[in-house]
């Protein structure tokens, strides 16, 4: 079947980022000009899934207010012949339907998926993680593509370095095509020793509609936390496509910043002058 509906987990407290998100959700903090989950709503858009769930929590809703038309800043812009601005601006409420549940409670990204299942029905659907921006729609593509071909559920894998690993799910692999694997198990952050593989599954999944049984036989773990990794594991049939470049981290302050620096540089507004100044800073501080 063709996925026609993404599912965004967005109820997280942000805490690796206070005090910026004590008032205002992580998810809205700017990269450039641009709030973080607008990147993961474009990218959705441009695979042609415009039926978006947000999941949310408290004081969330200032997600909501900018996926929303503004119209006394709209007739501002107009006004004042802020022609590009005005398009900008109204674009964004174009970029897909927005729809918004509560998680209610903090019960892990298992708990936030079985929340869609209203929402979702018996179809198949994506749940793009707002922390994660892909600089392209490439890697959600290749995974919509297999999940057709092969009618399974699909994630995102990228090989990280041994010390990494234990930050992520892990898959165990074996090849089907070039770039495509077929998940044999997953293991919930192992050590590096206990690590079935160095590919980390990253946040950009298509599921088929039956991991919402399996959500529901998983046992809360650590902190009442149900573990989406637990229910995947349950699948009887994963598949992965496996990528290296093109993902920031937007939840880790490294990765933020190395998100805002490469995207910026990749304007063509802001690029020139961004990479000049880089450079002096370079020359004048000793980076080289």
């Amino acid at each position: 079947m063709t996925v026609k509906k993404a599912v965004i987990p967005a109820a997280g407290l942000g805490t690796r980022f206070l005090p910026a998100t004590k008032a205002q959700p992580k998810e809205m903090l700017p990269v450039v000009d641009k709030p973080a989950i607008q990147y993961v709503v474009e990218e959705a858009a441009r695979c042609g899934i415009r039926d978006v769930l947000v999941v949310t929590g408290r004081n969330k809703r200032s997600i909501e207010d900018h996926f929303d038309h503004a119209p006394e800043l709209e007739r501002q812009l107009e006004a004042g012949g802020k022609d590009d601005q005005l398009a900008e601006v109204r674009a964004i409420t174009g970029l897909a339907d927005l729809h918004y549940v509560r998680q209610g409670e903090p019960k892990g990204l298992g708990h936030a998926v079985a929340v869609a299942r209203q929402h979702v029905g018996d179809e198949p659907f994506v749940v793009l993680l707002p922390d994660d921006i892909m600089e392209t729609s490439e890697v959600l593509g290749r995974m919509l593509d297999a999940h057709v071909t092969h009618g399974a559920s699909v994630v995102a894998l990228k090989e990280v370095a041994p010390h990494e690993i234990s930050s992520y799910g892990c898959a165990a692999v074996e090849s089907v095509d070039d770039g495509l694997v077929r998940i044999t198990g997953v293991v919930e952050k192992p050590s590096p020793e206990d690590a079935p593989s160095n590919l980390a599954v990253m946040g950009r999944y298509v599921f088929t509609p039956d991991i919402f049984d399996f959500i529901d036989q998983v046992e809360p773990g650590k902190g009442g936390e149900i573990q989406l990794t637990d229910a995947m594991a349950k699948l009887p049939t994963l598949y992965g496509v496996v990528f290296q470049d093109g993902r920031y981290d937007t939840g880790n302050k490294l990765d933020f910043l190395r998100a805002t620096v490469e995207l910026a540089l990749k304007r063509d507004d802001l690029g020139p002058e961004f990479r000049a100044y880089l450079g002096e800073l370079a020359r004048r501080e000793n980076l080289a």
